[in-house]
């Protein structure tokens, strides 16, 4: 399958993000996918943009971000429409958007939830092979 694949990575909570992504890279080349692009940005709330940005260069996207609940609301409100925005692109588009931002209430539940990379890796893949 020779098809353009972007990550978009959150760098806040970069240490579970870095391995939300080792998860999604290896998956993708043990599926022989080697035009893989990854885009940095500074947290969950600013990858719906940079996918849109980005919509016509790549087959599908990978959004990888780390969100813990603080004290405060933000956490659902930020949740909520960093996953609206993603279904409205991938919806409008036609385009696989893997969704690996992972929310969770403590740093635990976050180390405990590192395959999501390798598995919104895999549900872009097999989105891409549906006809």
């Amino acid at each position: 399958m020779k098809k353009k694949i972007c990550i978009i990575k959150s760098v806040y909570n970069e240490d579970i993000t870095n391995e939300l992504l080792l998860g999604a890279n290896k998956l993708l080349e043990k599926n022989d996918i080697k035009n893989v692009v990854t885009i940095n940005v500074p947290g969950a709330f600013e990858i719906p943009v940079v996918i849109s940005k980005n919509i016509k260069k790549y087959d599908a996207f990978i959004a990888i971000g780390c969100i813990i609940k603080g004290e405060t609301s933000n956490f659902d409100l930020i949740s909520s429409a960093i996953t609206n925005g993603i279904m409205q692109i991938s919806i409008t588009h036609k385009k696989p958007i893997g969704n690996a931002i992972i929310t969770c209430f403590n740093k635990d539940q976050a180390l405990n939830r590192l395959d999501k990379g390798k598995e919104a890796a895999t549900a872009i893949l097999e989105v891409l092979r549906i006809k």
